[in-house]
C-alpha cells in the first residue's frame, strides 16, 4: 500500500475538513515498509520545521516533544489521560532498542542522558565486549544512533490503531535507533491525520501513515524477513481480535505493547465473556486488577503457542482504569512444553476470600532430562477450611513472575538519571520503584480492608499487619496494583491466625455478636466471640496460642 500523503501534497484531495476520506489505492504484493529517508531528512540534528498550517477548527495538542493537530470535532479519537502510558511506553522502547541496538554493534543516543545508566557492572562489561569486538577484529567502530534520524540497522515499529498518531510521532521524535515507525488505523480521516501529523513533526522519513485493517496487515507481515520488531496495540476496548496477528508478525525476541481497557469484563462483571475473549474466566475478588494482568498474559501465551512461540513479560502495570502489559515474544519448541506448568487455575472462598492456585501442569526435571505430566489436586475441600462455605473457580490465568526486575530496573534508572524527559516522570519513578519490590514468585494478593471486614474488626495499620507476617518468617511485600495489598508466600491459616491475634491483644473493636454472615467463625471460641471487651482470663489462652 502507498503511503498516505499530507494535504499540502498536490496528489491528495484536500476538504474543508483537512481530511481525505479516500484511501490511496494499494499496491499489489508492495510490504509495509517504512519510508526510505532522503540524505536531507536523516542528517543527525537536523529540525525541520512545521509546514503544515492549521486549517479551521483545528487546534494543537502538545505532549513530549510531538505537536498534534487535531480536528475539533471528535473524528479521531485522543485520550490525555493516557499520556502516562504514552511516556512509560516511550521509555520501555527506548531502553529495548537500547539492549537490541548493543548487540548489532550501535549505540543509542538519548538526549538529556550524560551517559548510559548503569545497574549491573556485569552487564556494563559485557556490552563494552559486544561493541569492541568490531574494533579488535578490524572492522567498523561501532557508530551511535540519536532521536528523529534513521537508523539502517534500527528496528522497525507498528502501531496497529494509531489514532491522531500522537504515539508514532513521540516514537520517531523521542526514541533512538529506529528505521521506521508505522502508524495505522482503519479510519480514512485518521490516516490523512497522521500524515499530516508526521509532516507537521518533520519525520516523514521515519515515519509512514497506513490505512490497513489491522490484522489483516500483521497477518500479511509473518514472514520471518517482514517481521516488526515492536508491535503497539492500544485499541478502544478489548484487544482480543488483534491478538493471533500479533503473536505472529511480531519478530523473534521481539517487543509486544498491549493495552486493554475492558476491565468490567476483566475484573468479573462478566466471566463468561471475559472466557468467550481471552480464554480464561474472571472472578470478582479484591485482587481483581492483578488477576485482569495475568489473564491478558494467559491469552498471549496460549495464542503464541499455536506458532511454537511463547512469552516473557518485561513489565506488566495496572493503571487508573487500564492494564498495560509489555513482554518479549520468542520462538522455541521446547520452551513451549513448559506453558502448561505456567498456567493456574484459583480457587477462591466466597466467604472469607481466601484464594489458593492449581497449576494446570507439571514440571520435574531429572538431571539433565525434563518430565511433564498432568498436575495434582485440587488444594481445597468441597468447603473452606476457614469459613465453610463454597469456593468459585476461575482462571486460567499467568501463574509466573509478571516483571522482568532487571529490565525494570534499567528503565526506573534511565527515568530517574533524566527526569525532565518526560512530564510523568514522578509517576514513573513511584511504579518502577513499587514494580521492583514485588515478590516475583507471589501470585495476587490480600487486602487489610477486606480482611477485618471479614471478621468484623477495625482496620489495623498496614504496617503492623506487615511486620507480623515478617516476624512470623513469612515474606511480604506491597503491590501497585492495588494500595492496601500485601503479597505474602504465608498461607491463609497464618493470615486468620494473625487476625485472631490482633482481635483479641491488639485493641481493635470487633462486633459482639453471633451471626451466620461469613468469617464470624473465625473469631469464635466457645461459644462466644471474642472482642476487645471480652478480656477475661480464660480468653488469654487463644493469645498464647495464636501468637505470631
Amino acid at each position: 500500500m502507498e503511503p498516505l500523503r499530507a494535504p499540502q501534497d498536490p496528489q491528495v484531495n484536500t476538504t474543508l475538513s483537512g481530511v481525505d476520506t479516500k484511501p490511496q489505492p494499494p499496491t499489489s504484493g508492495a510490504p509495509m515498509e517504512g519510508l526510505n529517508p532522503s540524505p536531507a531528512a536523516s542528517t543527525p540534528d537536523q529540525e525541520m520545521p512545521p509546514t503544515t498550517g492549521l486549517l479551521p477548527g483545528e487546534t494543537v495538542v502538545r505532549e513530549g516533544k510531538a505537536a498534534i493537530l487535531f480536528p475539533s470535532a471528535n473524528e479521531v479519537f485522543y485520550n490525555p489521560v493516557q499520556e502516562f502510558n504514552r511516556d512509560l511506553t516511550c521509555a520501555v522502547v527506548t531502553e529495548f532498542a537500547r539492549e537490541q541496538m548493543a548487540r548489532r554493534g550501535v549505540k543509542v543516543v538519548v538526549p538529556g542522558e550524560k551517559e548510559r545508566v548503569v545497574v549491573n557492572l556485569a552487564d556494563e562489561k559485557k556490552e563494552e565486549t559486544e561493541m569492541q569486538t568490531g574494533e579488535e577484529g578490524g572492522e567498523e567502530p561501532v557508530v551511535t544512533a540519536s532521536v528523529g534520524e534513521c537508523c539502517k540497522n534500527g528496528l522497525r515499529v507498528l502501531e496497529g490503531l494509531a489514532a491522531s498518531g500522537l504515539r508514532s510521532v513521540r516514537f520517531a521524535l523521542e526514541v533512538p535507533g529506529l528505521r521506521s515507525v508505522t502508524a495505522n488505523d482503519f479510519s480514512a480521516k485518521a490516516a490523512a491525520l497522521i500524515a499530516r501529523n508526521a509532516q507537521h513533526n518533520g519525520v516523514t522519513h521515519l515515519l509512514q501513515a497506513s490505512q490497513r485493517d489491522a490484522s489483516m496487515l500483521m497477518y500479511e507481515m509473518r514472514g520471518k524477513k517482514d517481521r516488526y520488531d515492536v508491535i503497539d496495540l492500544d485499541p478502544y476496548g478489548s484487544p482480543a481480535p488483534f491478538l493471533d496477528a500479533a503473536v505472529q508478525a511480531v519478530g523473534e525476541g521481539g517487543l509486544l505493547c498491549v493495552t486493554c481497557t475492558d476491565m468490567a469484563v476483566m475484573a468479573g462483571n462478566s466471566g463468561e465473556t471475559c472466557y468467550s475473549k481471552y480464554g480464561s474466566v474472571s472472578i470478582k475478588a479484591k485482587y481483581c486488577h492483578e488477576m485482569a494482568l495475568r489473564i491478558i498474559l494467559h491469552s498471549l501465551d496460549q495464542r503464541a503457542g499455536v506458532y511454537q512461540r511463547y512469552i516473557h513479560p518485561l513489565l506488566c502495570v495496572s493503571v487508573d482504569f487500564y492494564i498495560r502489559v509489555y513482554v518479549r515474544v520468542h520462538t522455541g519448541q521446547a520452551m513451549v512444553k513448559n506453558s502448561a506448568s505456567k498456567q493456574a487455575l484459583v480457587y477462591n472462598c466466597v466467604g472469607c476470600g481466601s484464594f489458593h492456585l492449581q497449576r494446570l501442569g507439571k514440571r520435574t526435571t531429572q538431571g539433565n532430562h525434563i518430565k511433564y505430566s498432568a498436575a495434582t489436586g485440587p488444594p481445597v475441600g468441597a468447603e473452606c477450611e476457614h469459613c465453610g462455605h463454597r469456593h468459585q473457580l476461575g482462571g486460567p490465568i499467568w501463574g509466573e513472575a509478571l516483571h522482568d526486575v532487571s529490565f525494570v530496573q534499567k528503565v526506573l534508572s534511565a527515568v530517574s538519571g533524566n527526569p525532565s524527559r518526560f512530564g510523568t516522570a514522578r509517576r514513573i519513578e513511584g511504579m518502577l520503584s513499587m514494580v521492583t519490590e514485588e515478590l516475583e514468585d507471589v501470585p495476587l494478593y490480600y487486602t487489610v480492608d477486606n480482611l477485618s471486614s471479614t471478621v468484623h474488626c477495625s482496620t489495623p495499620p498496614l504496617l503492623q499487619f506487615r511486620s507480623a507476617l515478617l516476624h512470623a518468617g513469612h515474606r511480604v511485600s506491597l503491590s501497585h496494583a492495588c494500595k492496601n495489598a500485601l503479597k505474602t508466600d504465608a498461607p491463609p491459616r497464618v493470615l486468620w491466625d494473625v487476625m485472631r491475634y490482633m482481635t483479641v491483644c491488639g485493641g481493635y473493636v470487633v462486633s459482639c455478636r453471633k451471626s451466620p454472615i461469613p468469617g464470624v467463625d473465625l473469631t469464635v471460641c466457645g461459644g462466644y466471640v471474642v472482642s476487645s471487651g471480652c478480656r477475661s482470663d480464660g480468653m488469654w489462652w487463644l493469645c498464647c496460642i495464636l501468637r505470631v
